[in-house]
C-alpha cells in the first residue's frame, strides 16, 4: 500500500470515445461480410428461381419467374405447395425449429436475449427452407429470410472471433442490412431497418459498420442486376395540399388495417396452436394445412403464389386495377396469413407491400373518381398504402418512408410518404402496442421497450450530484481511534465508506464501516493498513453515466470525486443513492406534465 501511495496509483473512469481502433476493425469485417451476404442473396434468389422452375414449369433454370406464368394444373396447384410444406416441416423438426417464422423477429430475439448468437445451422437451413417455401408457391417475400441469413452470417463471424457481445451485435446487424440492401438495392433503408429493429441504438461505432455493409451489398447487387429501381414507376407530380391530406387519410386507413393484420396473423397462429395440441397433431404437419389453403387460393388467383414482386410493380404502375386488384388484396392476405400462421418459413415485407399497395390504390381510385378536383394520383396512393402498411405493421417508420422512395426513385412521392406513413404509424401504435415483429417476443414474456432516448444520467455531471461535505479519515489513525470516534456519534454520516487521506490531503484509498468494525481486527492497525485496493475515483466533470459504469465495473457503492487539476484531491463523494436522486428532476417534470394534462382535461 505504501508503494501505491508513492506512485499515485488509482482507478478512474475511461474517457468516452465516439469511435476507436476496434471500430475500424469491425467496419472492415462488415464490408467483408456484406460481400458474402450480397452473394448469399443472389444465391437464394437463384435457388428460389430453380425450385419454381422445377416445380411449376418442369425445367432446369435459375431464372426468377412467377408461378402464375406456368398456368399450372389444379392438382399441381394443390400438391406442389403441400410437398414443399412437408419438406420444411421435416427440416424444422430434425434440423432447427429456428427456421420457422419470417426471420426478423427471430433475429431480434437473438439480439435482445441471445447475445447475438445464431446457430451455424440456421445459416444454411433458413435460406434453404425459405427457397423451398417460396419456390413451391408460398406467398412470401425473400427479404425476411435473406435478412435472417445475413444476420446469421454476421453472428457466426462474431462467434469465431474474440470480440465482445456488443461488437457481435454490430456484425449481425451489418449482415442483416447487407441482406436487405442486396435484395432491394435500398442501402439507406437497410441501415434504418437495422437501427429501428436490430441495433436498438444510434451510435457512430455501430452506425458506421452497418452503413458500409449496406453500401457494399448494394454494389454487389448492382453487378448482377444493375442500378434500376426494383419497383419501376412513371414519374409522379408534386401533390397539392388537398391531395396531401387525402394521402394522409389513406395512410391512416392503412395503419388501422395494419394493426388488424398483425392481430389476425397471430390469431391464426393461435388457432393452429390450439387445434394442433387438442388433436395431438405435431407442429411439423401444420404447414401442410397452410399450404393446402395456399393451393386452394391459387386456383382462384394464381398471382398470389410466390414472391409477387411483379404484383407490387403492377399496383404501383396501375396495370392491376379494379376487381383484379381487389381479388389480389383478398386472396394474398388469406394465403399469406394462413401459411405464415401455420409455422412455415417466409418473409412478410413483400406481402405487406402487396396488401398495403392494393389498399392504397383502391382508396386512391375511389377518391379520384368521387373528388377529381383533389388531384389524387392512384399510383401515389398505392405507394403510400404500401409503405404505411409496413410502417404500421413493423413500427419502423423511417425505414418504410425511405424504402418506398429507394425502391421507386420518386422524390416527389416523399412528402405523401412521410405524411401517410406517420399517420399510419401513429394509428397502429395507438391501437396496438406491439408490431408484427415484436408480438411473438412479447408473448414469450420478453420485456420490450424499443424506444430511443439519450440516457438522462449522461446529461448530468458528477459535480452537480455529488455530496460536497465529505467525511474523511487520516491514514495514520488507528482502527481503535476511528471506532471510538464512530461510537461517540461524531462520525455520524449517511455514507458507509470513508475516503482515506495522507498528511498531504491526497487520497490513498477508501475503507468501509465493515472494514473498521471487523471483530477480527485488534484495533492497533493503522487505517492505511486495512485499505484493500487502490482508490477507485470519478472526476467531477464525468457524467453520472460514467460514474454508474465505474461503480458496476469496480463493484463499489460509492466513489470519491476528485479534480482533474489536482489529482487525487477529494472534492466530494458520490453514492448509489445520489445516482437515483439524479432522476428526481426528470420524474418531477414528467409528473408536472401529467398534472397539466389532467387539469386541461378537467376544464
Amino acid at each position: 500500500m505504501a508503494d501505491m501511495v508513492k506512485t499515485g496509483e488509482f482507478r478512474g473512469p475511461r474517457d468516452y470515445e465516439i469511435v476507436d481502433r476496434r471500430t475500424l476493425m469491425i467496419a472492415a469485417l462488415s464490408v467483408a461480410l456484406a460481400i458474402g451476404a450480397g452473394l448469399a442473396a443472389q444465391l437464394l434468389t437463384s435457388l428460389i428461381g430453380l425450385i419454381t422452375n422445377v416445380s411449376f414449369y418442369g425445367r432446369i433454370s435459375t431464372a426468377f419467374v412467377d408461378p402464375a406464368g406456368a398456368h399450372p394444373h389444379v392438382l399441381k396447384l394443390l400438391l406442389v405447395p403441400m410437398i414443399g410444406a412437408l419438406i420444411i416441416g421435416l427440416m424444422a423438426r430434425y434440423g432447427s425449429a429456428a427456421i420457422r417464422g419470417h426471420g426478423i423477429p427471430e433475429v431480434m430475439e437473438n439480439v435482445l436475449f441471445g447475445g447475438s448468437r445464431i446457430p451455424a445451422r440456421v445459416l444454411v437451413l433458413k435460406p434453404l427452407s425459405a427457397a423451398i417455401a417460396i419456390g413451391t408457391g408460398g406467398p412470401f417475400g425473400a427479404e425476411g429470410p435473406i435478412i435472417a441469413t445475413g444476420g446469421a452470417l454476421g453472428s457466426l463471424a462474431g462467434q469465431l472471433m474474440r470480440i465482445t457481445s456488443d461488437e457481435r451485435k454490430i456484425l449481425l446487424a451489418s449482415g442483416a442490412a447487407a441482406g436487405m440492401a442486396a435484395t432491394f438495392g435500398s442501402p439507406v433503408s437497410a441501415v434504418l431497418l437495422s437501427v429501428e429493429l436490430l441495433l436498438f441504438e444510434y451510435r457512430a461505432r455501430s452506425l458506421i459498420p452497418v452503413a458500409l455493409a449496406a453500401a457494399t451489398a448494394t454494389g454487389v447487387r448492382a453487378v448482377f442486376h444493375g442500378t434500376a429501381p426494383v419497383f419501376a414507376m412513371a414519374n409522379v407530380a408534386s401533390p397539392s395540399g388537398p391531395a396531401l391530406a387525402a394521402y394522409a387519410l389513406i395512410g391512416l386507413i392503412a395503419g388501422i388495417i395494419a394493426a388488424g393484420v398483425t392481430r389476425a396473423t397471430y390469431a391464426i397462429e393461435d388457432v393452429f396452436e390450439k387445434v394442433g395440441h387438442k388433436l395431438h397433431i405435431h407442429w411439423m404437419w401444420w404447414p401442410i394445412i397452410g399450404a393446402f389453403v395456399v393451393g386452394v387460393v391459387g386456383i382462384f388467383d394464381p398471382r398470389v403464389l410466390g414472391v409477387g414482386y411483379d404484383n407490387i410493380s403492377g399496383v404501383l404502375s396501375g396495370s392491376i386495377a379494379g376487381r383484379a386488384l381487389l381479388a389480389l388484396l383478398i386472396f394474398k392476405f388469406i394465403a399469406w396469413s394462413v401459411y405464415l400462421g401455420s409455422g412455415t418459413s417466409g418473409g412478410t415485407m413483400a406481402p405487406l407491400f402487396t396488401i398495403g399497395g392494393a389498399i392504397g390504390a383502391i382508396l386512391g381510385g375511389m377518391i379520384a373518381s368521387m373528388l377529381p378536383s383533389l388531384g389524387v394520383d392512384h399510383r401515389v396512393a398505392g405507394l403510400v398504402g404500401m409503405a404505411a402498411m409496413f410502417a404500421g405493421a413493423s413500427h419502423a417508420l423511417l425505414t418504410s418512408v425511405v424504402m418506398a422512395f429507394e425502391t421507386t426513385r420518386q422524390p416527389l412521392g416523399l412528402l405523401p410518404l412521410l405524411a401517410g406513413c406517420t399517420v399510419g404509424y401513429f394509428a397502429s401504435i395507438f391501437l396496438g402496442r406491439h408490431s408484427i415483429m415484436t408480438e411473438k417476443l412479447a408473448r414469450r414474456g420478453a420485456a420490450l421497450r424499443l424506444e430511443y432516448a439519450v440516457d438522462h444520467l449522461a446529461h448530468v455531471l458528477v459535480r452537480d450530484a455529488a455530496a460536497r461535505k465529505v467525511v474523511t479519515l487520516t491514514d495514520t489513525s488507528t482502527v481503535a481511534e476511528v471506532r471510538e470516534w464512530i461510537a461517540s456519534g461524531a462520525g455520524h454520516t449517511t455514507h458507509q465508506g470513508f475516503p482515506v487521506l495522507n498528511d498531504q490531503d491526497i487520497l490513498v484509498g477508501v475503507v468501509t464501516r465493515r472494514d473498521i468494525l471487523d471483530p477480527t481486527r485488534t484495533g492497533k492497525e493503522r487505517i492505511r493498513e486495512i485499505i484493500r485496493r487502490p482508490p477507485v475515483v470519478v472526476y467531477e466533470d464525468n457524467s453520472l453515466r460514467d460514474a454508474a459504469d465505474q461503480m458496476v465495473t469496480e463493484e463499489v457503492g460509492r466513489l470519491p470525486v476528485v479534480s482533474r487539476d489536482e489529482t487525487l484531491k477529494v472534492v466530494g463523494i458520490l453514492s448509489r443513492s445520489d445516482l437515483l436522486s439524479a432522476h428526481r428532476p426528470r420524474l418531477a417534470a414528467a409528473t408536472r406534465m401529467k398534472r397539466v394534462r389532467r387539469f386541461r382535461a378537467w376544464r
